[in-house]
């Protein structure tokens, strides 16, 4: 498979997922600016689900720019992914609903951890795969350590979230992602 038309598949997925989340927020009772105000956990819910699907769309936009091959391992891993993704709108509703449940904001984290172990299988696949291509080991030399503190963040807020302030975990979700931004060595191989 060519890895464009593997890219517009995501696209096409994501795109679909991020409207059904859209699609989930519901009109305010009246116009005021207090109506729009009480559906703040709405809102806060899909601007963090945008994220993560912006998250996976750019991550892998910019991964497949670099790579050259691909084989169905590869794709069925990142079916796997775009699965974890898709629960998304259920999750975001979820939350939405029961902003300050542990168990809703558990989920939310459940999907953030469970992506980033899928981004890691991925990456090492494609190093496997891809075992020429310089740019693509370069660009995710420091993956497994990049996993490992993202998950440790992840970890931190499930329990800060279980023990004191559920929505903590949505912080530190957050907080995982602008680790991954920040890594140089990934960024200075992608082309933005």
């Amino acid at each position: 498979m060519q890895t464009e038309r593997f890219e517009a598949l995501i696209d096409a997925i994501l795109a679909i997922i991020i409207t059904i989340i859209v699609m989930e927020i519901p009109l305010p009772e009246t116009t005021s600016l207090s109506s729009l105000i009480a559906l703040y956990p709405e809102f806060i819910s899909y601007a963090l689900s945008f994220i993560i699907c912006f998250n996976f769309w750019n991550y892998h936009h910019n991964l497949f720019g670099i790579v050259n091959k691909l084989n169905s391992t590869i794709t069925w891993t990142s079916a796997v992914g775009i699965m974890i993704v898709g629960l998304l709108p259920h999750v975001t509703t979820m939350i939405s609903t029961n902003f300050y449940s542990f168990t809703a904001q558990f989920m939310f984290a459940l999907i953030f951890f469970l992506t980033n172990i899928n981004f890691y299988v991925a990456d090492m696949l494609l190093i496997k795969v891809d075992k020429g291509n310089i740019a693509l080991r370069l660009a995710l030399k420091n993956r497994k350590e990049t996993t490992i503190i993202t998950s440790i963040i992840q970890i931190i807020g499930v329990v800060i979230g279980y023990f004191v302030y559920p929505p903590a975990i949505l912080i530190c979700c957050m907080l995982s992602i602008v680790v991954m931004l920040g890594q140089e060595h990934i960024k200075s191989y992608f082309k933005y």
